[in-house]
């Protein structure tokens, strides 16, 4: 880990614990008591019962007779390289040239359909272990608990099964009880030599005969089974289980290690499942194990009216848990739950940058969970060297561009290159940084990282940018991710209004953060530079357009002509009268045009957006539909409406957590708001939600928020100020007797105080 953002991560740690237990003298945290239940266990693996620690996840569901654990590791890869990327013509200058000349097809086949062809770069299934449970009846309950991330399954026959991945190790635990002393677990490994390759594509997932592996080793005896398989270029992995079986009952431990940190020697590491002995062993890991998520729980909670609203939010936050730490890799399409299907995952199981990874960590910031957000940013900064690579081969610049579909090392991958390789990726992950420095105003951090990635970022858009006739200036080519697909009509000769907010946002964020830092001449220089660049393109009627002469008329499933509204808050509803004319039209415009061709991902980014705009009615009515109808009972988005409602055209179910994110993310924005400055309690909620409350969220200038509302009316407020500063907070409770247990002011309705670090503000009518 780099070491400036080690301490970070220490310093969250810290923070978050020393604060917890401050909270904890005046805060009554209401405990999560949510379960996850079935009748039955499920028969498909993506409607399995996740579990998952941000290395590694399981998936437990029924194949045939048999309970099966798919078992996963998030450094599971095949990092063969894309050879068709390190040609001379990749790079921008020659997209923009053969796009020009109406050349476009020698693109395509210079970089799309080697990705449609190759089965790699790709992440790659681990193994399951499986149990004969024919012999024990129907089962009467499936449940997982949300508080302790425990799975069990009973049996009519008493026989009872516990499993978990513990959340700070690389194990996984399981445990039958009144099973005979036979009954032992079988490793079941990928089969890489069978399969058919019918109606195989990357969204489907590809044959693993593809990957041209030879099956892996299977080793046996004493209670143990291994597994070892070799994969491209010198990787290798091993699956380890072992179990001993003492009074009725089978204790078991799996593990997943490779070898891709530092080439590890699989025979001489650590044997993590060698400590198992008995259950006194799974109850001692159960503790530890529970203890993580006691804390997880501790930093935030919510209580709405609407339970299905309620229940969805908590599954997100037990799934953030479950797939996001500081030190793994970003929360990939599917995580720690890579598909077990016998092929390989949809879209490969990549790093899509071009939306995924970022609606992916949205709720990690007002839902006070920076220790496990700072993962992602550890990514980026690791990976910065190989950017800056792409960035000067590609781009010739010497900025800093992301590639927008990426491997575990931050490889570019290729594909629909309009996204897969588009100008303005680096930007919207710039937006994480600055969002890690606004929630936690770490200043090492914004000294370290968040100022010196977005001042390069800034020095990127300068060095690609072209002036046109009228001394403005513009991208050569733009797009927005994913209109028109991956035709030549998807890029614009005038930048987009995706492209541009990014960019106007990038040169604001610049100029606000050097001034902070006391840089005042790269302060002036950025907002020289923001001045050479257009507005954004509107329609009097319709709002925000795709691009210049380019209204937005046909439903889509991105929403990026709007990053301007959300998520930058360039254009926002607190911003005047012009502003919300603007963004009602823009919304009017997105309904009238329908939700067709949305996916569910759609609905989540739709909800936060009514938030945005203060509709709450809207936003949970949204949010409902996503809930609903875009989601399987465990409770996984999968892109396609499940139930033929009329919501959209998609049926299909790739499934990706994107989607589950963004829609937590949308009902803390009904909640709480702090972007403008100005903290806002309950900004969107429906008028009848009259008892309602929340429990730690966090806010920009990091203050901890913890409100109840009874019949209506918001009895108390209670902030955490973690390090000082003005706190501004419009008042939510309208009375003439305010009761503050500090010093303060109201100007136009907003409550104005200076704050110290762990003070802590009581504010009651």
């Amino acid at each position: 880990m780099n070491k400036g953002l080690r301490k970070v991560v220490l310093s969250l740690m810290v923070m978050c614990f020393s604060f917890h237990v401050q909270s904890q003298n005046s805060t009554t945290i209401k405990t999560n008591n949510h379960l996850l239940e079935f009748a039955n266990l499920a028969k498909s693996w993506d409607e399995g019962v996740p579990l998952g620690n941000g290395f590694i996840g399981a998936l437990i569901w029924q194949k045939n007779d048999h309970l099966r654990m798919s078992l996963d590791n998030v450094y599971l890869w095949d990092l063969r390289p894309m050879e068709n990327l390190n040609s001379p013509e990749f790079k921008f200058s020659w997209v923009y040239e053969k796009w020009k000349s109406d050349q476009y097809k020698d693109v395509q086949d210079k970089f799309d359909v080697p990705y449609d062809r190759s089965p790699a770069p790709s992440k790659i299934p681990g193994a399951a272990i499986e149990f004969d449970i024919s012999s024990f009846g129907d089962v009467k309950k499936v449940s997982l608990s949300l508080n302790n991330a425990l799975c069990k399954v009973k049996w009519d026959s008493d026989i009872e099964f516990s499993s978990f991945v513990h959340a700070s190790k690389n194990e996984g635990w399981f445990k039958f009880k009144g099973v005979d002393e036979d009954f032992k677990p079988m490793l079941i490994p990928p089969v890489y030599d069978k399969g058919s390759d019918t109606d195989a594509s990357p969204v489907k997932g590809q044959d693993l005969r593809k990957l041209g592996y030879s099956n892996g080793k299977q080793i046996g005896g004493n209670n143990r089974l291994e597994y070892i398989q070799e994969g491209w270029g010198g990787f290798k992995y091993k699956v380890s289980v072992a179990w001993t079986y003492v009074d009725k009952t089978i204790i078991g431990k799996w593990s997943i290690i490779t070898n891709s940190k530092n080439k590890i020697d699989l025979f001489r590491t650590e044997d993590v499942v060698s400590t198992m002995n008995n259950e006194k062993s799974f109850e001692n890991a159960l503790r530890d194990h529970s203890q993580w998520w006691d804390n997880f729980w501790s930093k935030s909670s919510i209580q709405l009216p609407d339970h299905v609203l309620e229940k969805q939010w908590y599954m997100e936050q037990y799934k953030f848990g479950s797939s996001a730490r500081s030190g793994a890799p970003p929360i990939s399409l599917q995580a720690v739950w890579t598909a077990d299907n016998g092929k390989l995952p949809p879209w490969k199981g990549d790093f899509h940058h071009d939306l995924n990874t970022q609606l992916s960590y949205w709720p990690s910031y007002s839902g006070n969970h920076l220790d496990l957000e700072i993962g992602f940013l550890e990514w980026l900064v690791a990976n910065k060297k190989s950017f800056k690579k792409y960035t000067k081969t590609y781009f010739e610049s010497d900025g800093l561009a992301v590639p927008g579909v990426t491997t575990l090392t931050g490889e570019p991958m290729g594909g629909w290159i309009q996204y897969a390789f588009g100008p303005t990726v680096s930007g919207w992950l710039g937006q994480h940084f600055y969002l890690h420095w606004r929630y936690s105003m770490d200043r090492e951090f914004l000294k370290e990282h968040a100022y010196p990635w977005i001042r390069d970022v800034a020095i990127l858009f300068q060095e690609i940018s072209v002036k046109d006739e009228s001394g403005l200036r513009k991208l050569p080519i733009s797009s927005s991710p994913e209109i028109h697909n991956n035709s030549r009509k998807a890029w614009f000769g005038e930048t987009t209004n995706f492209d541009l907010a990014t960019i106007r946002w990038t040169y604001g964020r610049a100029a606000e953060l050097a001034q902070e830092l006391g840089k005042n001449k790269e302060a002036k220089k950025w907002k020289e530079q923001l001045k050479e660049w257009p507005y954004f393109a509107i329609d009097d009627q319709s709002g925000l357009m795709v691009a210049p002469d380019n209204p937005y008329t046909q439903s889509h499933r991105h929403l990026s002509h709007l990053m301007a509204f959300h998520p930058y808050g360039l254009i926002d509803y607190s911003g005047g009268d012009k502003d919300k004319q603007l963004i009602n039209n823009t919304l009017g415009q997105l309904i009238k045009a329908g939700t067709d061709y949305f996916t569910g991902y759609s609905f989540s980014w739709l909800g936060n957006l009514q938030a945005r705009a203060f509709d709450g009615e809207g936003a949970a009515k949204t949010l409902r539909i996503f809930a609903e109808n875009f989601c399987l009972p465990n409770s996984f988005h999968v892109n396609g409406e499940q139930f033929n409602r009329g919501y959209s055209k998609f049926k299909y179910r790739p499934f990706t957590l994107e989607g589950n994110f963004a829609f937590a993310a949308a009902i803390q924005e009904m909640l709480i708001q702090s972007h403008t400055g100005v903290i806002k309690i309950f900004p969107a909620v429906p008028e009848s939600w009259k008892d309602i409350g929340f429990q730690q969220l966090r806010t920009e200038g990091a203050f901890l928020v913890s409100v109840q509302k009874k019949e209506g009316k918001v009895v108390r407020v209670t902030v955490l100020s973690e390090k000082g500063g003005v706190l501004k907070l419009q008042d939510p409770i309208n009375s003439k007797d305010l009761k503050i247990n500090t010093a303060y002011k109201i100007k136009n309705g907003v409550i104005i105080i200076k704050t110290k670090p762990g003070q802590e503000i009581t504010i009651m009518d």
